[in-house]
């Protein structure tokens, strides 16, 4: 009853998405057994590189865990985790400098990322709200459901749409930075790319499945309105 055309594909979506994140594991800790040829840690990488910026009043903190490294726009904090802050090496220097060009986009008012949290807290509602909706739909049988379930999803899936440019540009500022500060050989940029490609790479994967998704509710929504 549920199968549809699109299913196919999103199957495939899915096998790219598990490939991805095994991709990005694989990467980062090959990565991060090249020491860096700077001798830098994570930390001193985006210190540095905030400061180069004057980014002054960006903080650099530590956070629990491994990937969890982030950029938080409220607190004006770049958080790198264990792998990451007191690590030398080309996976942790890759990351450091990825999320410094989170604060740098920040700072400069980069679009696409003032939209992004715009709609975060819309996302962060409907996300939530989202499922129980397309499954209230599919059960009951209600397109009302269904066409509300959509709606908000759809909020999910521009969400997604829209932080594959600001990732992309984060990475593309973080390798920038790093060889205008000569903070990596050339050689060492391969590693630089790779790390940051398959880190970009998920988030590709995860925006396909997820479109593929909401097109294929729309196609039933649609068939069950001609109906």
């Amino acid at each position: 009853m549920f199968f549809h055309p699109l299913d196919f594909l999103i199957i495939i979506a899915f096998g790219l998405s598990l490939w991805a994140q095994f991709k990005v594991k694989g990467n980062f800790q090959k990565y991060s057994q090249v020491p860096a040829s700077s001798h830098m840690q994570g930390a001193e990488i985006a210190r540095r590189l905030l400061d180069q910026n004057g980014l002054y009043d960006v903080k650099v903190e530590h956070i629990r865990g491994a990937l969890t490294d982030h950029y938080d726009p409220l607190k004006r904090a770049v958080r790198l985790s264990d792998t990451v802050h007191s690590h030398a090496s080309i996976a942790a220097i890759s990351v450091a400098a990825h999320e410094v060009g989170h604060a740098i986009q920040h700072s400069e008012a980069y679009g696409a990322l003032v939209l992004r949290h715009k709609l975060f807290p819309i996302v962060n509602f409907t996300s939530s709200i989202a499922p129980f909706l397309l499954i209230g739909g599919f059960l009951l049988g209600s397109l009302n459901l269904l066409g509300l379930g959509i709606i908000f999803f759809s909020a999910v899936v521009a969400f997604q749409l829209i932080t594959l440019p600001v990732e992309f540009n984060a990475s593309s500022r973080a390798r920038q930075l790093m060889i205008s500060e000569g903070m990596i050989s050339n050689q060492e940029e391969t590693g630089v790319k790779k790390v940051l490609n398959a880190a970009a790479l998920t988030y590709v994967a995860a925006a396909l499945l997820s479109l593929l998704q909401l097109l294929k509710f729309v196609a039933i929504f649609s068939q069950g309105n001609r109906e």
